[in-house]
């Protein structure tokens, strides 16, 4: 009887992958012509300078170059790059743009969430006085701790390089034993229930907050969420959810931290944060993404995004033995994902052997597992009261940074390993 169920369960999921199959059958030839399209080194920048494009469904790391620009971004830089303007003129002008899509006071357009991170770091501590702002990243005489809630992360350098110095906290009580007359900011990573009372703790005190949620959009409405909430600064990627430029973020809060925070940045000679340029392209380019998405019918797009990881799903299900579950992560993140998993002891083959299958593939496919690329490699990130996490049993696929089609590609390649993997088990 479980042999006759098991065959049961195979015949069903291959009737359910059929329509898919059929479909990869007829686009063979083309899949063939359009691989020998991509070893020609004349076929896009990228080729020409011997650097290999991927089928990204690992999400919008970094490294990986983020996520894509929507098309109304690329057409806003074009226009932006036409004309010389006033950089301190078109950021103030932004904020106050920003604060009617969003609710809050002003904003700034930053490098990157860091760049957020740290020009609101420089803000709190050196305000807005020139003699205090070109003593950075000397500290002295000046407020100069910023409470990390929840411990150290790999990014709190861009916190560090102002001049500030960490005080890590790991709970409430914590948070407002460690606030003295020397505290400049608390940062937070916290959402919900928890941001809200370190929220709570932080106005009682007087200490200002910032919370990166970096990876914060989708939803959109994060975007005026904190600003209700009435956090005093609070940022996010321009080039993760957001779809801006890659090398751009959002710093959103009261106007006269986000006035601080400007003038302790680029275009200001003298200002720690000076280096961390953002081009008026960038800035048109990420307040355009924004725009963008307030505009989007988040429903449908959803019901993209799943339908991509879904036919992954339907293809991968066809291996015997491999198991698949789709989720959205609540902690940022926030897009349809495909978990896929198998009995790693049971075949002799792991979640590493499988991602570097398909990164040494062509096309190169890129998935998330247990590796970090871009890491480096003497972090530690301490928090003592969280427990030891379990290492992943699993491989995601992230359906926001999968291209149209390229799912067909993803989960033909991916069938096709987990199938020869298995066999090799059956076989031994």
């Amino acid at each position: 009887m479980p042999i006759r169920n098991s065959s049961r369960r195979s015949f069903m999921k291959l009737a359910a992958a059929a329509p898919l199959l059929g479909q990869i059958a007829a686009r063979d030839l083309y899949a063939q012509a359009a691989s020998a399209i991509g070893r020609d080194r004349r076929r896009n920048v990228y080729n020409r300078l011997g650097v290999k494009t991927i089928i990204n469904c690992r999400g919008t790391w970094t490294y990986l170059s983020g996520s894509l620009e929507f098309p109304e971004v690329r057409q806003a830089q074009l226009e932006a790059a036409q004309h010389f303007v006033n950089m301190l003129d078109l950021q103030r002008a932004v904020g106050r743009r920003l604060s009617e899509l969003t609710g809050a006071e002003s904003g700034i357009i930053t490098s990157g969430a860091a760049g957020a991170m740290a020009a609101a770091t420089a803000g709190c501590m050196a305000g807005t006085d020139d003699k205090n702002i070109w003593q950075l990243p000397d500290a002295t005489g000046l407020k100069h701790e910023v409470i990390m809630m929840g411990g150290r992360s790999a990014f709190d350098s861009a916190i560090r390089l102002t001049g500030a110095k960490l005080v890590l906290a790991y709970s409430p009580e914590e948070l407002a034993n460690a606030i003295n007359e020397n505290t400049a900011m608390i940062y937070t990573t916290a959402l919900g229930e928890k941001l809200r009372r370190e929220l709570q703790t932080a106005k009682d005190r007087k200490v200002p907050m910032l919370l990166d949620d970096a990876a914060g959009i989708p939803p959109v409405d994060n975007a005026k969420l904190y600003a209700k909430m009435g956090i005093d600064l609070y940022c996010f990627s321009g080039g993760k959810g957001l779809c801006g430029p890659q090398c751009s973020g959002v710093l959103l809060g009261r106007k006269d931290l986000i006035e601080a925070a400007l003038l302790n940045s680029a275009p200001r000679e003298g200002a720690v944060c000076r280096p961390m340029k953002v081009g008026k392209e960038e800035i048109i380019g990420c307040l355009t993404a924004l725009e963008t998405w307030l505009k989007l019918d988040e429903k449908k797009l959803y019901a993209e995004w799943n339908g991509r990881i879904n036919r992954i799903r339907r293809l991968v299900e066809t291996v015997p033995g491999v198991k698949t579950e789709t989720y959205i992560p609540e902690d940022g993140n926030r897009y349809p994902t495909l978990k896929v998993s198998w009995d790693q002891q049971a075949w002799g083959y792991s979640l590493a052997d499988c991602v570097q299958q398909l990164r040494a593939g062509d096309p190169v496919i890129e998935v998330l597992g247990i590796d970090n690329p871009s890491l480096v490699t003497a972090v530690r990130e301490r928090n003592p009261t969280a427990k030891e996490r379990k290492a992943p049993d699993h491989i995601e696929l992230v359906s926001m940074t999968i291209k149209p089609g390229e799912e067909m590609i993803v989960g033909q390649r991916l069938k096709a390993i987990l199938r020869a993997a298995q066999k090799k088990t059956s076989a031994a």
